[in-house]
């Protein structure tokens, strides 16, 4: 029978894993809102700045990729960062940051500030996702830490939905400030929030913390870093190519009224919230990551199969598939929990926080190869092209890490 000094330290412990899970769930949503917002109102936005109608793509492309190169740089800072000074300092840090940019997004008048201010706010969005996996994973137990980051990914990939009605029924400068509320109001939730325990372990040791180089120190550690980047491309490919850009694709597929890139995404990111919860579910019960990964990424390039290759549909089809590779891409909860529990304690912010950035950012050289590849061979054969490599490299850099469910979080990498 429990002793009453036991069932206070279960219930402190308690207290701690629901605090943590709860405002990491809400930050990545407020992150998601975020960072999906520009795609939703990138038309309008560009239309309301004077950008004419013939270089909506080509400025898109830009300011999508000033964002995203802001988040490779944010993703090397706050990692490093949270593995020097801790998990919290990234959390209070990266939320001051992306919330001021968003707020003074919606005052831009020319597309080199838009673009200034988007990858200011990439800068901050970065720390968000990775810095809240990290904490819930060593937070949480060994056996049950799926479901924590389960809950995390499922209600933050939501933001993307209330993004998507947000952009829809209000002006898009009005969408900019509610998302930097959002974030103001979040920074004062997380004075409650606790930091990791195994983090304040290694604190106090004389241990090398966030150092780059011992990602790299050998050949296998480098290549595990790699495939974990690599497992994750395929879904970025799906939210920054598809779905960002499915007006454009929507037209070059003959359909006779061009999709909504709002409502796409916001199909699509339900069916990424329904997704995640899936995926994170079945990874518990099957005991195994990899393989839960490997089914979702089967569907993917199933529904990027039936997305490209089905000419002339209707609108409803064509939500109802940006759903479907929504739900496919819905394995991005188990995708960063994979990079979080291959790196000991005193790399793992870095990594985690860096992997899904390198992942968001390598929208970057994708879209670049899809411009060029839409001149030579057109829209369509161009994103068929990029799906089939970045689907290739997944499955190959998956085969090759080790399975980690259940896998003890406590130790560090010399």
């Amino acid at each position: 029978m429990k002793t009453t000094h036991q069932q206070n330290r279960t219930l402190n412990q308690n207290r701690v894993i629901f605090s943590s899970v709860l405002l990491a769930a809400l930050g990545y949503f407020v992150d998601i809102y975020d960072l999906i917002l520009f795609s939703i109102v990138r038309i309008k936005s560009l239309k309301s700045i004077g950008v004419p109608a013939e270089e909506l793509l080509s400025q898109g492309v830009f300011v999508l990729n000033s964002q995203m190169a802001g988040m490779l740089l944010g993703g090397i800072l706050w990692g490093i960062l949270g593995d020097k000074r801790g998990r919290l300092s990234v959390l209070y840090g990266s939320i001051i940051v992306y919330s001021l940019a968003n707020i003074a997004n919606g005052f831009v008048q020319d597309v080199p500030t838009y673009a200034l201010l988007r990858f200011i706010a990439g800068i901050g969005l970065a720390g968000e996702l990775g810095a809240g996996i990290t904490l819930v994973s060593e937070v949480m137990p060994k056996e049950t830490r799926g479901y924590g980051t389960m809950i995390v990914a499922t209600i933050g990939i939501l933001g993307a939905v209330v993004a998507a009605l947000i952009g829809d029924l209000f002006d898009w400068r009005i969408a900019y400030f509610v998302g930097g509320g959002l974030g103001v109001a979040l920074l004062l939730l997380r004075l409650s929030v606790f930091e990791s325990g195994m983090f304040d372990a290694i604190k106090i040791k004389n241990v090398k913390r966030g150092a780059f180089s011992l990602i790299f120190k050998s050949w296998q550690s480098t290549w595990k870093y790699l495939c974990c980047i690599l497992i994750g491309v395929p879904l970025w490919f799906v939210v920054g190519i598809l779905i960002t850009f499915s007006p454009e694709l929507g037209k070059a597929l003959g359909m006779p009224v061009a999709p909504e890139s709002g409502k796409a995404v916001m199909f699509a990111y339900i069916g990424l919230a329904i997704g995640d919860f899936v995926s994170g579910t079945l990874s518990q019960i099957m005991l195994s990551r990899k393989k839960v990964s490997m089914i979702f990424m089967t569907l993917m390039a199933f529904f990027i199969a039936m997305y490209l290759l089905n000419k002339g549909v209707s609108l409803g089809w064509f939500y109802a598939n940006c759903f479907a590779l929504g739900f496919s891409a819905g394995y991005w909860a188990i995708f960063v929990t994979i990079a979080a529990e291959q790196f000991g304690t005193n790399i793992r912010s870095t990594v985690t926080t860096t992997v899904p950035n390198f992942v968001r950012g390598s929208v970057v050289p994708v879209s670049f190869a899809f411009g060029q590849l839409k001149s030579s061979i057109g829209l369509v054969n161009g994103a068929l092209v990029i799906a089939g490599a970045c689907l290739f490299l997944a499955y190959f850099a998956l085969s090759f890490l080790q399975e980690t469910h259940g896998k003890d979080l406590d130790y560090i990498e010399i």
